[in-house]
Order: structure tokens, then sequence, then C-alpha cells
């Protein structure tokens, strides 16, 4: 039996992935703020599938979270996996109308947490010959918009470089970038979402079966939806002047993910 790590595991993707990794029969270690919640959630998978459910409580925007992941994705004595990079946030607002705590605070989580844990989960893979990182990221990657699309920018861009370095290691990365899914992660950043349009939201669940089949393949990138595969097409013959104002426009209305 095997055991992945998931970080924002009590929630949305994470928890879709907490569930169907669980399902598969392979214990987890969830990690997240909550306390209440990953205890609720470590329960409820081991008393459904019958597997090991260990509860890490971490905040991933502090040095203490970080270090606590990092240890433990460095045990030799329980080796992790798999590892899913997916805790994050979104910050309301045009730039210089979020505080710089907050830019930052942003940063840390999802890119100094990302390569940090990343590096500690690979380290003791290379050595066994095998495991798997997915960093998810956001298709906001793929356009002008601000802090949050330049930091998911950053995670596919080191995600594909750090997979090219430990190609043959019998180590896989991939950047997973979903669009718009109905979780928790708009309601905590307080930001609307009535004016989306149904086609564009996905099924968590569903992204996590197609994003875990993408791994399995050795694919490095994932957009796990025709819908949005299609518009990243677009999203590439675009002019970056035109794109930047529409991404602008689209983010304001929308939001970052």
């Amino acid at each position: 039996m095997t055991t992945a790590l998931i970080t924002g595991a009590t929630a949305g993707i994470g928890a879709a992935f907490a569930r169907r990794l669980a399902a598969d029969g392979r214990d987890v270690v969830l990690v997240a703020r909550d306390v209440k919640r990953l205890r609720e959630q470590a329960t409820e998978l081991h008393d459904r599938h019958g597997i090991e459910a260990e509860v890490l409580a971490a905040d991933l925007s502090e040095e203490s979270g970080i270090a606590a992941v990092e240890a433990r994705l460095s045990d030799r004595k329980r080796p992790v996996d798999l590892l899913i990079n997916n805790a994050g946030f979104g910050n309301k607002g045009r730039f210089l109308e979020v505080s710089m705590a907050d830019e930052l605070t942003m940063l840390k989580v999802h890119c100094e947490a990302v390569l940090r844990l990343t590096s500690a989960a690979t380290a003791s893979m290379r050595d066994r010959g095998r495991g798997g990182v997915v960093n998810v990221a956001s298709v906001a990657a793929f356009v002008p918009r601000g802090t949050y699309g330049a930091s998911k920018a950053w995670v596919v861009q080191f995600t594909q470089g750090a997979a090219r370095d430990l190609a043959g290691s019998g180590v896989r990365l991939m950047a997973l970038c979903p669009g718009f899914v109905r979780t928790e992660f708009h309601q905590r950043a307080g930001m609307g979402t009535d004016n989306i349009p149904g086609w564009m939201w996905l099924d968590a669940d569903k992204l996590v079966a197609a994003a875990l089949a993408d791994l399995a393949r050795g694919r490095t990138l994932s957009i796990p939806d025709p819908r949005y595969k299609a518009l990243m097409g677009v999203v590439k013959l675009a002019p970056r002047s035109l794109l930047g104002g529409v991404s602008s426009r689209a983010g304001r209305k929308y939001g970052p993910q």
C-alpha cells in the first residue's frame, strides 16, 4: 500500500484528490489548517475505505507550517509516494489594491511552499526510484493576470523544468491547470460567482480523475477538460496586448481562478 500527501486537503480539489486516492486504496496524509475538519475527514476516509488517514495541521503561509510538512515528506521510515501540492488562495482586488503583506503571503504559499515541498518529496522519491508530484496551478498561468496568475505561471514553469531534470529517475512531476471549479475558493476570497457562465464550471471529482490519468501517461502539464484546452489554444494565438485587456476585465468580473 502506498501513501499520498495532499495539502489543502479539506475542501475543493484537495478533498477530491483525498477521496479518489483513498478509494484507490492509498493511505493518505491530510494537510490543512483546520484541525477539526482534518480529523472529521480522516475518520470518514478511514471508515469508508479502510485506509490509514494521517492528520497534519499546518499553515503553509508560515515557516513552521512549511517546515512541518517538509519533515514529514523527508521521513524515510514513512515514505510518501505521491505529493499533491494543492493549497492556495486568491486575493480580491487589482494590483496596489491588495496589501503587500497579502501579496507576499500568496507567493509564500504558491511558490516557496511548492518549491520546498516538491524538493523534500522528490529527494527521497529519486532514491527509491519511484514517485509522483502534482502541483496544482491554474489556467490563469497562461494569461497576464496579476500576482495570482504570475504565481501559477511560476508553478507551471518550475514543475516542467524539474520534470525534465528528473527524467529517467522514476519520479513524475505534473502541473495541473484547472479552470473554474465548484469549491470554497471564491467564497473565501470574497468573490462573487453569479456571473460565471455555467459551461465554465468543472466538477472536482472528474477533474481529479482526468489529472491522475494524465500523470499515469507521463504528462508534465494537464488541462483536464476539452473546453479549457480549446480556450487555451485561442489564448496562444491571441496578441498579448489584446489578451492583457481581456484578462484584466474577466479577472475583475470572475475572480482569479
